[in-house]
């Protein structure tokens, strides 16, 4: 067959600008699937309320930063004010979520009840305390359990004031003591896990909900001693000293453990490990911005946010555990008598 060159030549001619067309079109169609992707990313809207504990306030927010990234319409408002206080919004109907390092006390669980509030309640990850002393005491590398409830104790309130009185080869110098306030489950735990079940702790020390305060004390006084979650110790190296704990009561006879992501996941850092909680409002589990969000948040394609801030991821089997039990919208406590120290998740989330 003769093929005509000048029809050859047209099409040589239009061949580029049919290209271009098409290619146009096909850009036009992606940018409708981009554009689609986008409004798919952005379909979720909606505000979440969130406060309660400083210890799990890291954990939320980063989670919260990612979620809302990925979500443009969805704004997550998070407050600190402690997991007492935040137990008290929450159980007033002000917030969806509430951040907790305990699990929730009678008294906040009757006050949910009275107003008609259930809840769902997650464990999200694993942290341990930290007693810390000042860089420049180099005394006490390690105090047994008995040693801190000698310090923490009421009756030591007023009247152990010296590292002397804690134990006779430590120096003469005043001690001077910084912690949570009462409406911290930082507060709550410590005291329960040094000075036993329904103890309470002395009153004559700088209290503070902003663990930043407690570094700044203890970093600035020589005899400082306080306490606050492991988390925010790794950034304050410079500033302040992590001191080992002898539990020696302990059937394991561990000797002076240091807190660590390793002595936690070990087992062998106690009393001063425990699990850390979010209380999803079962009501704003309905909403699915909430709903979507606390699912981002058990997930376990993002427990590598938890090590990343400094915490202890949960287990497979506990994050497939506390998923089916957000699914199943299981509401009320795990924890009748308050207590953690010790608890095994796995078994305690099959209750």
């Amino acid at each position: 067959m003769k093929i005509n060159s000048n029809k050859v030549g047209k099409l040589g001619l239009f061949l580029p600008l049919i290209m271009v067309v098409m290619g146009l079109q096909s850009c036009g169609e992606n940018n409708s699937t981009a554009m689609t992707n986008t409004s798919q990313k952005s379909d979720l809207s909606g505000n979440i309320s969130i406060d309660g504990s400083s210890t799990v306030f890291p954990i939320t927010q980063a989670m919260a930063e990612d979620f809302q990234d990925e979500n443009e319409g969805v704004k997550i408002a998070i407050g600190v004010s402690g997991t007492g206080g935040g137990f008290k919004k929450f159980c007033a109907g002000e917030t969806d979520i509430s951040n907790a390092s305990r699990p929730i006390k009678k008294e906040e669980l009757e006050k949910c009840q009275e107003a008609g509030i259930d809840y769902v309640e997650l464990p999200v990850a694993f942290d341990a305390l930290s007693v810390v002393v000042n860089p420049e005491n180099d005394w006490a590398v390690c105090l047994t359990q008995k040693e801190l409830e000698t310090i923490w104790n009421p009756s030591a309130q007023g009247k152990i004031t010296n590292w002397k009185q804690v134990r006779s080869s430590f120096p003469d110098v005043p001690l001077n003591l910084y912690g949570p306030g009462t409406d911290s489950g930082t507060y709550d735990y410590f005291t329960e896990a040094i000075n036993g079940k329904g103890g309470e702790s002395r009153g004559d020390y700088t209290a503070s909900e902003d663990d930043n305060v407690i570094v700044q004390g203890v970093g600035g006084e020589r005899g400082a001693l306080g306490y606050f979650g492991l988390s925010y110790l790794e950034e304050n190296l410079t500033k302040v000293k992590p001191i080992s704990i002898d539990d020696e009561d302990s059937s394991n006879g561990d000797g002076c453990i240091e807190p660590s992501i390793a002595t936690v996941e070990a087992g062998t850092y106690q009393p001063l490990a425990r699990p850390i909680f979010i209380y999803v409002k079962k009501a704003s589990l309905q909403r699915p911005e909430v709903k979507s969000f606390v699912e981002y948040y058990l997930s376990k394609d993002h427990k590598s946010i938890v090590d990343e801030i400094g915490y202890i991821h949960l287990s497979d089997t506990v994050y497939d555990k506390t998923l089916a039990r957000l699914e199943e919208q299981k509401t009320g406590t795990m924890f009748a008598d308050g207590s953690t120290i010790g608890v095994k998740l796995d078994k305690m989330l099959d209750k």
